[in-house]
């Protein structure tokens, strides 16, 4: 379905953004990756499905950085057609001790970088008059928890911006949608499990338990292979006229 397209998935070197690459790999698509975590396993998995796959390693806080990765992406494969929007970091503090350190980060790399990739990628897109952007926000995009000030600032300004852009472009080729997840068992949750086992003094599996019966009443974690095919539904011509829209895959967790 998507042979010939090329796929940009910032924070792509695990978790959601390396599930929703390799979904896209699956249907033909090349895969620019791009992140901090294992590169030569990320980019052996992707190669595996039989696309051409590259890697940048924009640090996603540094504006000429990603404007680097974009033209690096063009060179490479002549244009971006899928962008998909997923680098992202967490801390975790009351309002009146956040780190104001902390803050800016998070605004950089959960927002404003995807401001960044989407202003540069889009002239092309409109150009070639087709293009997907896709932008991973979270459940904290719609609801808030407490002591996740920055994130939930970020996540919900990442849907507000996702539905300008899906404005700006609605007479076009071109559609932005959100995915909003909510507990995935990526690498940045399991460091939250285990903090809470640490200071519930229970074991993993126990505070998995706790963590998902806060929020999450399903009992089941999200996958990275299921958000990943939603990604895929977005690119298809199902989705053309789908524009400006969050899907929470939060197994109820606003239902409530």
């Amino acid at each position: 379905m998507l042979k010939a397209k090329t796929a940009l998935v910032t924070g792509s070197t695990s978790g959601i953004g390396l599930g929703i690459a390799k979904a896209l790999a699956r249907q033909g698509a090349n895969i620019l990756l791009n992140g901090f975590g294992d590169t030569e396993a990320a980019l052996a998995e992707v190669r595996a499905l039989g696309v051409r796959v590259a890697y940048h390693g924009a640090d996603m806080s540094k504006p000429a950085e990603i404007e680097e990765m974009m033209r690096a992406a063009e060179a490479e494969f002549g244009a971006v057609d899928i962008l998909v929007n997923n680098a992202g970091i967490q801390h975790v503090a009351p309002v009146a001790s956040f780190p104001p350190e902390k803050w800016d980060a998070i605004i950089a790399i959960n927002l404003s970088s995807a401001f960044h990739t989407t202003r540069l990628a889009l002239p092309g897109m409109t150009q070639r008059g087709w293009g997907r952007i896709i932008n991973v926000a979270s459940v904290h995009g719609l609801v808030a928890s407490a002591e996740k000030s920055a994130y939930v600032a970020a996540k919900h300004g990442l849907i507000g911006f996702t539905k300008t852009v899906a404005l700006e472009t609605a007479s076009t080729g071109v559609t932005a949608n959100a995915i909003c997840p909510g507990w995935v068992l990526t690498p940045l949750v399991e460091k939250q499990v285990a903090a809470r086992a640490q200071a519930d003094g229970i074991d993993h599996e126990q505070a998995k338990r706790r963590l998902l019966g806060d929020k999450q009443p399903s009992m089941q974690f999200t996958t990275a292979e299921e958000l990943g095919e939603l990604a895929v539904f977005l690119c298809s011509p199902a989705a053309n006229n789908i524009r400006g829209a969050a899907f929470n895959v939060d197994g109820g967790w606003v239902a409530q």
